[in-house]
């Protein structure tokens, strides 16, 4: 029975860990189809462009979606490997110290550009071009905690993602 409940764990984390390789493909490949750095002139004489901002709410959403699930595999990681996870800033700073994260401050930045993009709805164009300029500065901080923590995972758990579909994908981030 215990057998089971570990495999059901295991198994989550591999889940876990394909998410993260699809989430930040994705947030790569909608980064890829804007012109960096955003100017705010630029996105007032652009802010009827559909695609353009459609491309920006899905930066906005893939980079929540990325940051809660390297979290969330985080968490569970630490619980597997019998870590502290009762406490947050306890696995934070677990990672901080394997080498996953640079800093806590890091990650708690990329926490709050992500948490004024869902509680904010800025039309001042200067703001919205500060705030897309910050997320695809951040967005490389997330990319090299996911590929660290695939690869400490990969080796300190022995699991790796439950499938191979994003590997490829997300291998060619770093290229």
């Amino acid at each position: 029975m215990s057998q089971d409940i570990l495999d059901r764990q295991q198994h989550h984390l591999a889940q876990l860990l394909e998410a993260i390789q699809r989430c930040a493909w994705f947030l790569h490949q909608s980064e890829v189809r804007v012109a960096w750095p955003l100017e705010a002139a630029w996105l007032e004489a652009h802010k009827k462009d559909i695609d353009l901002f459609e491309t920006l709410a899905a930066i906005n959403e893939r980079f929540a979606k990325l940051q809660d699930s390297l979290a969330s595999a985080m968490r569970h990681s630490a619980l597997l490997a019998g870590e502290p996870s009762d406490n947050f800033l306890k696995v934070l700073a677990f990672f901080e110290k394997q080498g996953v994260i640079d800093s806590t401050d890091d990650w708690q930045r990329c926490r709050a550009i992500r948490n004024m993009a869902a509680h904010e709805y800025a039309t001042n164009y200067s703001e919205i071009a500060e705030h897309f300029n910050l997320l695809h500065e951040l967005s490389h901080i997330l990319f090299h905690t996911a590929r660290r923590l695939l690869a400490l995972i990969i080796d300190w758990l022995q699991i790796s993602p439950s499938s191979q579909d994003f590997s490829e994908e997300f291998e060619r981030i770093f290229d």
